[in-house]
């Protein structure tokens, strides 16, 4: 078997304080080339700060990551900026992650001359050929952030992360900020911008219907950690955790005659100061067979349901609700 690209072993983010927050606590996953991972969970659950991390925007606490299986967090000043071009981001919010005080066609020139991909006279070709990709026509590139609609900043935020021609892009919520309208457009052009150049992706998002057609395995995170992790199909047709269960139920049907049972979950996700203990689902778990066990044993993150690539962390996870 070939080596993933992406390997993250046992990665730890907490935050100093009293007590520290535990922001990531112990992730494993591994991404292939060509595949796209989806990253889903709710607001607070540390999606993004395990994004930023993997990348190296922030420092680790503890685990290791190995992209192309060269370790990251031992990496450098020097290899770390040569790595940046080969690993990049698409930020959540459109309206903050371009300068104000910079035409579209600045923010493009911009990694182009820092990584000197293009020679002076080639620049504004290579930005028209940038904005093509995207779906937007050259004269953008005379253009403010703030003369542009939310899809076409997210459009020159993608522009931007393909500009240094990586092989991994983490994709942060790129369309929670979008009208719904303009988000089928987004997914629409990432996945065939991942078909053109073998980009791989790792997906963020708080909705299971956002990743749907765009994921080939769904990662699903709480409070700092993996609960379930699957091929999408199996994630979308048996999921095994009760927080995937809600997750999914909580996504709208096309169909308004079809027969389903809405999970309400109770609460919010606790703080990642304070987790509870045992298993940090059990708070709000609605599983009926709930017991003290939930309440004093963490669950393992394991093979389910006799699929090998199915894993939940529940210990009732082969039981029906």
């Amino acid at each position: 078997m070939t080596a993933p690209l992406l390997d993250v072993q046992n990665l730890v983010k907490h935050y100093p304080g009293r007590p520290p927050v535990r922001a990531v606590d112990g992730v494993s996953l591994t991404i292939a080339a060509g595949q796209t991972l989806g990253l889903v969970g709710e607001s607070g659950s540390g999606k993004s700060t395990l994004g930023r991390t993997v990348l190296r925007l922030q420092e680790p606490t503890a685990g290791r990551v190995l992209f192309e299986s060269e370790d990251v967090f031992a990496l450098a000043r020097g290899p770390l900026r040569a790595l940046r071009r080969r690993m990049q981001i698409v930020f959540q919010d459109p309206y903050s992650s371009l300068n104000p005080r910079m035409t579209v066609g600045r923010t493009l020139r911009e990694p182009l001359e820092i990584h000197h991909l293009a020679a002076p006279a080639q620049m504004e070709a290579r930005v028209a050929a940038l904005l093509d990709e995207v779906g937007l026509d050259a004269a953008f590139a005379a253009r403010y952030p703030h003369e542009l609609s939310g899809g076409q900043r997210q459009r020159v935020g993608i522009a931007r992360a393909l500009s240094v021609e990586p092989r991994f892009i983490v994709c942060d919520e790129p369309v929670s900020a979008l009208d719904v309208s303009v988000q089928a457009q987004v997914l629409n052009l990432l996945a065939d911008l991942q078909q053109k150049r073998r980009l791989t992706y790792l997906f963020i998002a708080h909705d299971l219907a956002v990743v749907r057609h765009i994921a080939d395995q769904v990662a699903v995170m709480y409070l700092g950690r993996i609960v379930e992790r699957a091929p999408a199909a199996a994630i979308y047709s048996g999921p095994r955790h009760p927080y995937t269960r809600a997750l999914l139920s909580a996504v709208p049907d096309p169909n308004p005659r079809a027969a389903r049972v809405r999970i309400v979950l109770s609460g919010d996700i606790p703080s990642p100061a304070h987790p509870p203990s045992g298993c940090p689902f059990h708070p709000r778990c609605p599983h009926p067979k709930k017991n003290d066990r939930c309440r004093t044993e963490a669950p393992a993150l394991r093979v389910v349901s006799g699929n090998p690539a199915h894993f939940a962390a529940c210990h009732f996870a082969e039981q029906p609700m």
